[in-house]
This record gives C-alpha cells, sequence and structure tokens, in this order.
C-alpha cells in the first residue's frame, strides 16, 4: 500500500505521462492485462486513457486493472487511471 506522501509524489512524476494504453468499448481483456504488465515492468510508471465509448464504470476498470496486474492504484481522474508497480529489474523511482 501507498501512503499518501507517495501517491502524491507519484501523481507528480506521471502529470507529464502520455497515456500509454487506451481500455475502448470492449473493455478489459487478457492481451490488454499481458501488454500492461510488460508496460509497466519498464516503466514503473503509467497512464491508461479510458474512451467515451466505454460504457463501463471508470474506478472499476482501475481496481481490476491494478489487481490484475499486480500494480497500485495511484489515482483514478476524469478518464485517465495511473498505476504503479516497482520494478524488478529497471528500478528508476525512489519512493519517499
Amino acid at each position: 500500500m501507498l501512503t499518501g506522501k507517495q501517491k502524491r509524489y507519484l501523481r507528480s512524476l506521471a502529470h507529464h505521462l502520455d497515456p500509454v494504453f487506451q481500455v475502448g468499448k470492449n473493455g478489459t481483456n487478457d492481451h490488454l492485462i499481458r501488454h500492461i504488465n510488460d508496460a509497466i515492468e519498464k516503466r514503473e510508471l503509467m497512464k491508461v486513457s479510458i474512451l467515451n465509448n466505454n460504457l463501463d464504470d471508470k474506478h472499476e476498470i482501475a481496481e481490476e486493472l491494478a489487481g490484475k496486474t499486480g500494480s497500485e492504484l495511484v489515482q483514478v481522474i476524469g478518464s485517465t487511471i495511473i498505476l504503479y508497480k516497482e520494478s524488478r529489474d529497471n528500478k528508476q523511482i525512489e519512493l519517499p
């Protein structure tokens, strides 16, 4: 679990990032989860956007993505999800 201070720090780092993946009208699937797992191992911090044609609840999508990828949900703001997972091989971010 991340503390409030750590989440604020990660939000400040994520502010300048562009979304890497998009969740469309079909929602999440195993293929998307696998790609997010690979990308978050390299990046540690990433944004995922939810398209307007997706009618599912964005908070449920965020919890599902965080749970299936083993990452921490930093924030859901608008239609953007910010995820963090500490990398085993490519450690770049030092949390306060």
